[in-house]
C-alpha cells in the first residue's frame, strides 16, 4: 500500500459535515463570577484533558457525568465563561446512550467524539455501545475514572464513595475484549500525551474504541503544557498498490459477467459515490450484501439489483465484494464460478471469531480510493463498448423486474385484518417520508424486507446498529446531531424494550434532536420463536403452542413521549397509516420527536 495525499494544518473533517450546535449548560453565556466571589483559574488535569480534546479538534464530550470529572468541569465552565474555543458538553442520563451519540455523529461526520463515564460501574453500562462500536469501526475516546488513594493521602480530600468498591483497581480489564486498546493512565504527567495518542490511534486502520482509564488524583495534580504546541495531523488514508489495481482492472475488463456486492462499503459517502461512478463505466450490476449495515448503492439506480439477490452470483464470473464482513451464508458456500476479489481497508474483522470471504485477491487500502483507481484504469484502457452495452441492457432490465416484483409485492400485501401488514408499511415509508430520509434500523424479523423495499436514494440514507439491540435511538440521536436531514427509527418492539427509552427520550428534549420513530410492533420476540420452531419443528411447544420467551405484552409507546411533549399515535388500521404518518413527519419539523406504535399483522 501506499499513502495518499496527507491534508495541511486546516481542519479537514473526514466525511466534510459541519457541527451542528447542540442545546446544553454551556450554550448560552452566562456572568464569569457571583457578586462578591472571585474566580480561581486551576490548571490542573482536568485542563489536561480538555486541551486534548482540543487539540484532537473533538466537537462534544457525551457523557453520563460521574464524580470523578470535577476537573474537567472546572476546565468546560472555564472555557465557557472564557469564550474559548472548545468541544460542547452533552449531558447524557445513561451510559449507553452517551457511546451510542458518539457513535452515531461519528458515523456522520468521519470525527471521533470523546465519551465520559463513571467508574467501572459506567463502563459496564456503555460497554454494549463500547461493543458495537469497535463492530462499527467507529473511533471514539471512552474514559472513566478511580480513586489510586482511596482516602489514605492527608494531604488530598478524596470523596468517601471511592473506598468500599466503586474503584475496582484496573476497570481497563472490563473492556479490554471490547476496545482496539484499554489502559491506564500511567501518571499526571503523561496523562495529555495519552489523551492525544488515544485520539491518534482511535482513527486509524482499523479504527474504534479506545478507553482510558484516569485517576482523579491524576485530575487533581497541577499541569502544565507542554512546550509542543503540534497540529495533530488527521490519520492517513492508504491507498492499494499500483500492481494489484491493474491486476483487477485487467480481470474486470476480460469478465463477461461481473457482479459487485456491496456490504459495508457505503460508511464512506466517497465509496457510496465512487462505486456509482466505476459501476456506470463498465455496467456493473450491485446487489447489496446479506448483512449490509449502510447504504451503499442507489436503490433506483437501472444496475441495482436489490438487497442480497445471491441468484445472480451464480454465473458470475468475477465478483468484486466491496467491504466484505460476513456476506455469504452459510460461509463455507462460496458463489459464482470465476475469482472473488476482496475491497476493504480491513478485511479481517478482529471482532470477529470466523470468517470466510473465500477472496482470491486482496485489493487492500482506502475503499473509495481503490474505486476510483480502478475506474481510471479501466477507463484508460480501451473499452469494447458493444459488450458493456450489451451487459447494462440485461441488468436494467434485471432491474426494472425487480422493481416491478417489489411494487407487486407491496401492492397484494392485504395483510389478516389484525395489524397492519408490514410491506404496507413499508411502502407508507417510502411515499410519504422526504426523498432525503436518514433511517435507522434496528428491527429483526422485519430487517431484510426493511433493506429490500426501502428508498436509499443517496449516501448516508440508512444505518443499522452493530452489537446488539437497545442503541438505535441513542445512535439516530447522534446522527441527528450532525445533519438537518430528518431521521427516522425503525425499531421492534422488543429491540425498543431494551434501549434507554425515557433517558433517550430526555435527550431528545433537552438537545434539541428530533427525529420520527416508528415501532414495529408484532406483540413479541418472534426472531426466537422462529428459532426455537426451526429447531424443534415438531415438539413440544409445537404441539402446545406454548413458545416461552417470544410473547411481549408491553406498554403503551406511542404514549412514552408525553412525559416530554412529544406526539405520539398508535396505528392498527393501514387506511389510518399514510395520515399518522404525514401528522408525525409534520411535529418532527416543528421540532418535537414523534413516536408512531404500528401494531403489525406478523
Amino acid at each position: 500500500m501506499v499513502m495518499a495525499g496527507i491534508a495541511g494544518k486546516s481542519r479537514q473533517p473526514s466525511f466534510c459535515l459541519v457541527a451542528k450546535p447542540a442545546k446544553s449548560v454551556f450554550a448560552a453565556p452566562r456572568s464569569a463570577k457571583r457578586e462578591g466571589s472571585r474566580m480561581k483559574n486551576y490548571r490542573d488535569g482536568g485542563e489536561a484533558v480538555l486541551e486534548a480534546f482540543r487539540r484532537l479538534k473533538i466537537d462534544y464530550i457525551m457523557s453520563s457525568p460521574g464524580s470523578e470529572w470535577s476537573p474537567v468541569w472546572e476546565a468546560l465552565v472555564r472555557q465557557k465563561l472564557g469564550k474559548a474555543r472548545g468541544p460542547a458538553y452533552i449531558d447524557c442520563w445513561h451510559e449507553t446512550l452517551a457511546v451510542n451519540m458518539a457513535t452515531g455523529y461519528t458515523l456522520m461526520t468521519g470525527r471521533p467524539q470523546a465519551v465520559l463515564l463513571h467508574a467501572g460501574v459506567g463502563l459496564l453500562q456503555g460497554g454494549l455501545g463500547i461493543h458495537g462500536a469497535l463492530q462499527a469501526e467507529v473511533p471514539m475516546i471512552v474514559m472513566s475514572g478511580e480513586s489510586q488513594t482511596l482516602g489514605e493521602n492527608p494531604s488530598l480530600d478524596i470523596e468517601p464513595q471511592w473506598y468500599g468498591g466503586l474503584s475496582v483497581g484496573g476497570a481497563e480489564r472490563f473492556v479490554e475484549n471490547i476496545t482496539k486498546w484499554s489502559r491506564q493512565v500511567t501518571s499526571p504527567y503523561t496523562l495529555h500525551e495519552m489523551v492525544i495518542r488515544a485520539g491518534e490511534m482511535a482513527r486509524q486502520t482499523p479504527m474504534g474504541p479506545i478507553y482510558l482509564n484516569v485517576a482523579l488524583e491524576h485530575m487533581l495534580h497541577e499541569w502544565t503544557p507542554p512546550p509542543d504546541d503540534r497540529e495533530i495531523p488527521p490519520a492517513p488514508r492508504l491507498e492499494p498498490d499500483s500492481g494489484d489495481v491493474a491486476k483487477v482492472a485487467d480481470l474486470l475488463l476480460a469478465a463477461k459477467n461481473p457482479v459487485v456486492v456491496a456490504e459495508q462499503s457505503g460508511r464512506d459517502p466517497r465509496a457510496f459515490t465512487a462505486l456509482v461512478e466505476l459501476s456506470d463505466l463498465l455496467a456493473l450490476p450491485v446487489t447489496s450484501g446479506r448483512g449490509a449495515y449502510y447504504a451503499n448503492f442507489p436503490t433506483e439506480h437501472p444496475l441495482y439489483l436489490g438487497s442480497a439477490s445471491y441468484q445472480h452470483l451464480d454465473d458470475a464470473d468475477l465478483i468484486l465484494l466491496v467491504g466484505g464482513r460476513s456476506p455469504w451464508y452459510p460461509p463455507r458456500r462460496r458463489p459464482g464460478t470465476g475469482k472473488i476479489v476482496a475491497i476493504s481497508d480491513n478485511p479481517f474483522k478482529t471482532d470477529m471469531i470466523y470468517q470466510n470471504l473465500h477472496a482470491d485477491l486482496y485489493l487492500g487500502g482506502d475503499i473509495a480510493a481503490s474505486l476510483r483507481l480502478l475506474a481510471q484504469a479501466a477507463g484508460a484502457a480501451k473499452l469494447d463498448a458493444e459488450p458493456v452495452k450489451r451487459r447494462r441492457e440485461k441488468w436494467s432490465r434485471a432491474h426494472d423486474a425487480w422493481a416491478a416484483g417489489l411494487n407487486a409485492e407491496r401492492a397484494n400485501a392485504q395483510g389478516d385484518g389484525k395489524g397492519v401488514e408490514p410491506l404496507a408499511l413499508l411502502g407508507a415509508l417510502g411515499e410519504i417520508l422526504p426523498p432525503d430520509t436518514i433511517y435507522v434500523d434496528e428491527t429483526i424479523t422485519h430487517g431484510q424486507l426493511l433493506r429490500q423495499h426501502l428508498p436509499f436514494r443517496s449516501p448516508q440514507s440508512f444505518f443499522r446498529t452493530y452489537g446488539g439491540l437497545g442503541q438505535g435511538i441513542g445512535t439516530a440521536l447522534g446522527i441527528k446531531l450532525a445533519t438537518d436531514r430528518p431521521v427516522a427509527l425503525l425499531v421492534g418492539d422488543g429491540g425498543f424494550l431494551y434501549n434507554p427509552v425515557i433517558q433517550s427520550l430526555g435527550a431528545s428534549r433537552q438537545h434539541a434532536l428530533p427525529i420520527l420513530i416508528v415501532v414495529f410492533n408484532n406483540r413479541g420476540y418472534m426472531a426466537m420463536q422462529k428459532g426455537h420452531v426451526h429447531h424443534y419443528p415438531d415438539g413440544a411447544a409445537v404441539a402446545a403452542d406454548m413458545h416461552l420467551g417470544s410473547r411481549l405484552d408491553g406498554p403503551d409507546y406511542a404514549a412514552m413521549g408525553s412525559h416530554f411533549g412529544f406526539h405520539g399515535e398508535r396505528v392498527e388500521d393501514s387506511g389510518k397509516l399514510k395520515a399518522a404518518l404525514r401528522t408525525a413527519m409534520t411535529k418532527v419539523r416543528e421540532g418535537t420527536t414523534a413516536i408512531l406504535n404500528v401494531v403489525l399483522s406478523r
